[in-house]
């Protein structure tokens, strides 16, 4: 892995960022803009995982790093949780969620192989 001097660098903020960009297309959506709870949970889900991983950066161990990285996998989980709502509401479509399922899956890689990663550097 090459040297990562800041947030914007790392591969799964990068992702996560896809993902929070997925998320605002199919909220701006003609049928999903009346649900604005919905909106709120999912957006705020979606940047949370993103944002976890820009915060943890900024942590003083990669301990703390780590926990910051589980909290982005649990937002995206919940994002993703959300979009079944949105399916279910028919505010989005099964190739949306298989969308927005594989992009999260991604995300859940990079985080993982990130925190793989941090785990062997620590031994």
């Amino acid at each position: 892995m090459g040297t990562v001097r800041r947030f914007e660098d790392l591969e799964c903020w990068q992702e996560a960022r896809k993902l929070v960009g997925l998320i605002y297309s199919f909220t701006q959506k003609k049928g999903f803009k009346s649900d604005f709870e919905l909106i709120s949970q999912i957006r705020r889900s979606a940047v949370s995982g993103m944002a976890n991983i820009a915060e943890g950066f900024h942590r003083n161990s990669n301990k703390d790093f780590m926990k910051f990285l589980d909290y982005s996998r649990a937002s995206i989980a919940e994002t993703v949780s959300h979009c079944y709502v949105a399916l279910d509401q028919k505010y989005i479509t099964e190739p949306e969620m298989h969308q927005a399922k594989e992009q999260a899956e991604l995300v859940w890689k990079k985080i993982n192989n990130f925190i793989t990663y941090l785990n062997k550097k620590a031994n």
